[in-house]
């Protein structure tokens, strides 16, 4: 598995888990376990775009090295 597909899953898992804890400060009108949510949302979603900014520098450094 390459790094970039491990931040993406990690990243995946991030944000639904943090989509969880949202809902549930929403429920118990929790504000920290919403702001935590949000926050591990937002933790997910970076961790996704590096992960395609990684991919795109693979695909750009193989078509000048020619690999």
């Amino acid at each position: 598995m390459t790094d970039s597909s491990r931040d993406r899953i990690e990243g995946k898992v991030d944000e639904l888990s943090g989509r969880g804890k949202s809902a549930y400060g929403d429920l118990a009108d929790d504000d920290q376990k919403r702001a935590e949510g949000e926050s591990d949302q937002t933790k997910g979603k970076v961790k996704q775009g590096l992960a395609d900014v990684k991919d795109k520098v693979d695909d750009a450094v193989k078509k000048v090295t020619g690999n």
